[in-house]
């Protein structure tokens, strides 16, 4: 009977390279991807089929959406540059896999994380930090790096030979991008990392929420993606829509509560109105969508605010001017 192991996969190059480095030592693979509300580059679920698919693997996708905000709200290990919890991620992450193991039986956990190539979570001691609050010390094998790292039970045991793993170690992916055309690997994502919590603009505007909404839900974190914010009060705010897209986009997560704002008659941008408005919120709300129209910025221009139970008023207002834009912008 072949050893089995749980390989963590993203869907991008590493983790598809190290799962050909394990599968050629005749290991059995299962694979095991996390969807976050705040990654932005990860392979949408067929994609990801796809990819296990090419690899010979079955793929199981897992859903962090309350615990992973309860890290980022709260993480153990700190923050990254911005608002990023990278080694209390990686412990969740770990923690979980650690259950799936023992529900499919695997004995170890592969990853494709590369020492040095991320600097808060892939240095030794945070490697080691995290197979030990995870409770997977020992049983997770890097094959892209493990040249570099202690051995773990897989090799001691002779599930796998060391001889034959990987010494790549730094932000360089030039190694791993050579394997991959030897291991006729094609369908793995984008290189770079897409991880909203390391984005600045985007880390404003979580904090701004979580400030003035300490247990948002899944449509508030989904908001943040999306257009021009600015804080109207504590108990609202306004997002602006850039583009068709994104308007398309804010009609979709526009909810029970909110007001949606348009100018009659003119191009305009789709904005959302969240929270309790006051009267005043309401006229500011209603400058800041007629700035961003085509109206015309020298006289009054009709702007209605419907809310989503059917209300209509419309206020006859001047364009906000960029100062007040940048008084209440957010990020």
């Amino acid at each position: 009977m072949r050893t089995k192991a749980l390989l963590l996969i993203s869907g991008g190059l590493d983790s598809a390279v190290a799962a050909k480095v394990v599968l050629q030592q005749g290991i059995e693979l299962e694979a095991l991807n996390f969807v976050s509300p705040f990654c932005q580059c990860r392979k949408g679920c067929s994609d990801l089929a796809m990819l296990a698919g090419e690899l010979g693997v079955k793929l199981h996708v897992a859903t962090l959406l309350e615990e992973y905000l309860d890290v980022v709200k709260n993480p153990k290990h700190g923050y990254g540059s911005n608002m990023n919890p990278c080694i209390d991620c990686r412990i969740l992450m770990f923690r979980k896999a650690k259950a799936r193991m023992g529900e499919i039986g695997a004995s170890f956990v592969v990853t494709g994380e590369v020492l040095g190539q991320r600097p808060m979570s892939q240095h030794k001691e945070a490697l080691a930090i995290i197979d030990k609050e995870s409770g997977l010390e020992g049983l997770v094998l890097r094959p892209l790096s493990a040249r570099f790292l202690p051995t773990t039970k897989a090799e001691k045991e002779g599930w796998i030979d060391r001889e034959l793993l990987l010494s790549i170690k730094g932000r360089s992916r030039k190694k791993q991008i050579e394997l991959a055309s030897t291991y006729r690997i094609s369908g793995y994502s984008c290189p770079s990392g897409g991880c909203l919590l390391t984005d600045p603009g985007f880390t404003k505007r979580l904090r701004d929420l979580l400030t003035y909404c300490p247990d948002p839900s899944l449509n508030d974190i989904e908001l943040l993606k999306v257009g021009r914010h600015f804080r109207l009060s504590a108990f609202a705010k306004l997002v602006v829509g850039r583009n068709r897209e994104e308007n398309e986009k804010l009609r979709r997560l526009c909810k029970n509560g909110d007001t949606l704002l348009e100018v009659p008659n003119y191009s305009c941008p789709v904005s959302i109105a969240r929270g309790s408005l006051s009267k005043e919120d309401a006229l500011v709300s209603a400058r800041i969508e007629a700035r961003y129209s085509d109206a015309p910025r020298d006289r009054p221009v009709n702007v209605t605010c419907r809310t989503m139970d059917g209300q209509v008023e419309t206020f006859k207002v001047k364009s906000a001017v960029d100062e007040e834009l940048f008084a209440l912008r957010i990020g």
